[in-house]
């Protein structure tokens, strides 16, 4: 974590007109094509679910607004980003894994996979309160949901985390397509940035082989 200067920021009128809003966050929901992923997955016996986290964080990393969080009301920047996600418990409860930017994706698979046995098997709900340097994923894959609201607690939110969540995947005109949903702190970035995550989020699913 290191300081984020403002003044040299091209968003910095930008910064200043949202930070003080009551709710300053803004969300979005389209569909990714996730055809080519859904087959990678397959043929290297991977994680579907793992795989859409990795490479979503993938993209955020590589856009420095989503690095960066507002402590004590100074924006700081990371140098990397994790991302943690909701999975389902055998009951239907949910538990919270917290996941590592690996350099690969069968890394992050092999590790995932152990991480989500593990807290199922002991039915451990893990917080992560203070860690702000993630994303808060999670899926809804019962639904091919359009939009989303979340449960807020502002004091927590007000560091900027972004929300990234998945939908029940669906066929249409020969593509399977993924509802993904992406909140994220206004005054932290705009709908420009959120194009370039779903563009990079894309490109690295399309160019898998």
């Amino acid at each position: 974590m290191k300081p984020f200067d403002i003044n040299t920021w091209n968003r910095k009128i930008q910064y200043q007109f949202f930070k003080n809003f009551d709710d300053p966050f803004f969300g979005l929901t389209c569909n990714v094509d996730v055809t080519n992923l859904y087959a990678f997955c397959k043929k290297n016996k991977l994680s579907f679910s793992l795989a859409v986290l990795y490479f979503s964080m993938k993209a955020a990393n590589e856009i420095t607004e989503f690095r960066l969080r507002i402590v004590d009301e100074n924006i700081v920047e990371f140098d990397a980003i994790e991302i943690g996600s909701t999975f389902l418990n055998d009951d239907n409860s949910f538990f919270f894994g917290l996941f590592k930017n690996e350099t690969s994706v069968f890394d992050f698979d092999k590790k995932g996979k152990k991480i989500v046995n593990e807290l199922k098997s002991g039915k451990i709900f893990e917080e992560h309160w203070d860690k702000i340097d993630l994303i808060f994923g999670s899926t809804v894959p019962w639904i091919s949901f359009t939009s989303i609201k979340h449960a807020r607690n502002i004091d927590r939110e007000k560091s900027g985390i972004p929300k990234f969540v998945f939908g029940k995947r669906f066929q249409q005109n020969n593509q399977l397509l993924l509802p993904f949903s992406i909140e994220v702190h206004h005054a932290l970035m705009d709908g420009f940035h959120v194009g370039q995550l779903v563009e990079k989020f894309q490109k690295k699913m399309d160019d898998l082989k």
